[in-house]
């Protein structure tokens, strides 16, 4: 009997309001345990498809399955519990804490209208210390460096417990420190019960850290697989319109070097 895919999307198209067509027909599926690359460029749909994933929008047409269940029929707070969000950044904090930002986690499981339990508690407080920021624990999080801030959006949706973790951007205005330092945060909290899609613009990062990738261009599923496997030269140029060098490193790393790019004159 063939293992049910923790993800799932069947035919999803989401055409917004002003008719632009965000997602052409896109169909694939990913199991669990994985780090997964959402790669392409700006405009493509990765943003849009996350957001259909997590109910943020509604689709046109289509469906997304989780474990098998479609999520379309479940109510928000059934979402959140198989489903969390990494925003590039967080627009607005309201003068929260730390601690206050990742109990924000919670919340799907509150059973009344107190608030935390005791074990809500204890769990912060151990991921506060896994994701090294439980000495910022009582600082606003609008005090904190980008990366610093990063980390602590990563360990809110962790307490979340999902079976699916969506990051969008997580590196866009990290240094090449903490580029490393978010990557190998999310790799190590990839396990058997949990996948994790990350939105990324880094191939060559994403080529380092992930187990597979999903490339898109225009709204349509354009390659899906093992970044060693699906990464060329030929596949740049399609989807960027860039040509570049696709290689490996001393480490057997695979890396992407843009090369040049045609000028369209007007």
């Amino acid at each position: 009997m063939d293992e049910v895919p923790l993800l799932e999307i069947r035919h999803l198209d989401k055409i917004y309001d002003n008719g632009f067509h965000a997602d052409k027909d896109v169909s694939f599926s990913v199991p669990s345990g994985k780090l997964v690359g959402l790669i392409g460029p700006n405009g493509c749909g990765k943003t849009t498809m996350m957001r259909c994933i997590n109910k943020m929008h509604m689709l046109t047409s289509g469906d997304i399955l989780i474990d098998g269940e479609s999520v379309l029929p479940k109510t928000p707070t059934e979402v959140a519990k198989l489903v969390s969000n990494v925003p590039a950044e967080m627009t607005a904090s309201f003068g929260l804490t730390v601690f206050e930002t990742v109990m924000l986690g919670r919340y799907p499981y509150l059973q009344n209208m107190w608030w935390e339990t005791d074990e809500d508690e204890t769990l912060v407080e151990e991921t506060l210390k896994k994701f090294g920021v439980h000495h910022l624990q009582d600082r606003a999080l609008n005090m904190l460096s980008s990366g610093e801030q990063q980390r602590v959006l990563i360990a809110k949706a962790y307490v979340q417990e999902p079976r699916l973790m969506l990051v969008d951007e997580p590196t866009s205005h990290l240094d090449m420190k903490f580029k490393l330092e978010v990557m190998e945060y999310l790799k190590a909290m990839v396990k058997k019960d949990m996948t994790i899609l990350v939105a990324e613009h880094d191939i060559s990062l994403m080529a380092r850290y992930c187990d597979l990738c999903v490339i898109m261009k225009k709204g349509e599923l354009v390659a899906i697989g093992e970044p060693k496997k699906i990464i060329t030269p030929e596949l740049i140029k399609e989807v960027y319109g860039v040509e570049a060098s696709v290689g490996i490193d001393n480490e057997g790393d695979l890396y992407v070097l843009p090369k040049r790019v045609k000028i369209e004159q007007q």
